[in-house]
């Protein structure tokens, strides 16, 4: 097993904790899971493009651009709720 291979298991993990997460009430938790999806995203695309999963990483790429689009919407929420 390639060293790259192992990256799929702290992808896995910070994806798994990043979904949790997500669903505090708190605004703070809120943006470390952005944090986590978009390092999990970037994970994801380097064990898809070591593996040739091409269709992981597209999938990873627009995820990555709806975590951005969530973490811009939760920093604005929390400037204007301050």
């Amino acid at each position: 097993m390639d060293l790259v291979d192992w990256v799929q298991w702290p992808a896995m993990a910070v994806t798994v904790l990043s979904a949790w997460f997500i669903g505090s009430q708190r605004p703070r938790r809120r943006m470390l899971a952005f944090w986590g999806f978009i390092l999990s995203n970037t994970l994801w695309v380097a064990w898809g493009w070591h593996t040739n999963a091409y269709g992981l990483i597209v999938l990873e790429c627009i995820l990555l651009g709806m975590n951005a689009r969530g973490f811009t919407k939760n920093l604005r929420a929390q400037r204007n709720a301050g």
